[in-house]
């Protein structure tokens, strides 16, 4: 898909308009011009490049934005109202330029006949696989506005899961980050002072402490420079490693074995796993493409892998209970509850209490991380601030000591 800048008639009018236009190819745009009564006078395609830096990160759309938008176009189409002017006025109600363009764009798309799952495929930055998928099995059953509810509501659980977890690792950062900033001051600030009053007392002798802190302070004084570009160097590296088949499968091996951390994100991805099994469950999409469909919305590439290799053996006839029991990357609980889930018929009623179950475990662990941390992080201050109050005391007591002697 490419997008195109257009100068149009209408034919019907016959006034000049100007927009913007998304299609395979140009004829296809004039196509769809036409279609709308509008003759096209000259049609240019745009420069499709990748949006970057502070422009990409102002026209990001956020969960929120989405979960508004399913719910708003849920609620329109069970009221009765046409998908089109369904559209049309959840657009009109959007107060986002990003979302509203895209939006905008499905419903030039719809009116030219494409069914709502495939005008949104075209945009997979804003509408992922599941998303496709609950709506076009929404319009195979007949259900969109049941769908659309569902997909708000795996939105919304995903989204506060996450924030969770990620709004207890904030926290121990700044408190670092902080941390650190302080100790440089001193380092590079109050040391340097205590030793200009040993300097002028000949014979005077710092402690060992003070001694090595200055090393430190008079390397960052003079090398800052490179102790930057050494740190901007392995971020640079750092940030595009994680990008690669090896960054990623390590990151995603530490956020499963990680200390403290491990069982959080383990827990996290059943609870997505099951939620986003369950969503598509119900809504009618067949066994294998829901799990295929769950693998690539799990976000850990190893407990994707183990239900890729569960979907084969689903294939040759075995359960899936069976084919994820004893796998490492999934915790007893979910094929046994799959297992119940397969012998009463209801499946997605099962995948949904696990859901229910690992999400309330993650919020219940991570509160106990947070009890944990607090006090933790205040023994790791106490440490640094001792050392550095014995850095700069010790010399001044020792001062003390020999203007008494004396």
């Amino acid at each position: 898909m490419a997008n195109f800048t257009y100068t149009a008639t209408n034919s019907i009018t016959a006034e000049k308009t100007k927009g913007e236009i998304e299609a395979d190819s140009e004829r296809s745009a004039a196509r769809l011009l036409l279609q709308k009564n509008l003759v096209p006078l000259e049609l240019k395609q745009v420069d499709a490049g990748p949006k970057r830096g502070f422009k990409g990160f102002r026209n990001r759309i956020k969960t929120k934005e989405k979960v508004i938008f399913s719910r708003q176009l849920s609620t329109l189409l069970n009221a009765g109202l046409p998908l089109i002017q369904s559209l049309s006025t959840v657009m009109n109600q959007t107060p986002g330029k990003p979302l509203k363009a895209v939006v905008a764009k499905v419903i030039t798309d719809v009116q030219a006949g494409a069914p709502l799952s495939t005008a949104m495929a075209k945009h997979p930055q804003v509408f992922d696989h599941i998303y496709i998928s609950l709506v076009a099995a929404g319009e195979e059953s007949g259900t969109l506005a049941v769908a659309l509810d569902r997909i708000a509501l795996q939105q919304e659980k995903d989204s506060e899961t996450m924030g969770k977890v990620r709004g207890a690792m904030v926290y121990p950062m700044i408190v670092m980050i902080v941390l650190g900033g302080v100790m440089i001051f001193m380092l590079t600030t109050l040391l340097p002072q205590v030793q200009g009053l040993y300097d002028n007392l000949p014979g005077a002798s710092l402690p060992f402490i003070t001694k090595v802190l200055l090393s430190v302070s008079k390397a960052l004084t003079k090398y800052w420079w490179m102790a930057v570009i050494v740190i901007g160097a392995l971020a640079f590296f750092l940030k595009n490693w994680v990008k690669t088949k090896p960054g990623i499968a390590m990151v995603d091996n530490l956020k499963l074995h990680a200390p403290a951390i491990g069982g959080i994100f383990m827990k996290m991805y059943m609870a997505r796993f099951a939620r986003t099994g369950s969503t598509l469950a119900s809504s009618g999409v067949p066994m294998i493409e829901m799990l295929n469909t769950t693998a690539d919305a799990i976000g850990n590439v190893h407990v994707a892998a183990s239900l890729r290799r569960a979907i084969e053996e689903v294939k040759g006839g075995k359960n899936l209970s069976d084919s994820l029991k004893g796998d490492p990357n999934f915790l007893d609980l979910v094929p046994d509850m799959i297992h119940i889930g397969e012998q009463s018929g209801e499946l997605d009623g099962m995948l949904g209490k696990v859901a229910d179950y690992y999400e309330k475990e993650v919020e219940t662990q991570i509160k106990s991380i947070n009890t944990i941390i607090e006090p933790a992080l205040m023994v790791v201050v106490g440490i640094f601030a001792l050392i550095i109050v014995a850095a700069v005391l010790l010399p001044i007591y020792g001062l003390a000591g020999k203007n008494i002697g004396a």
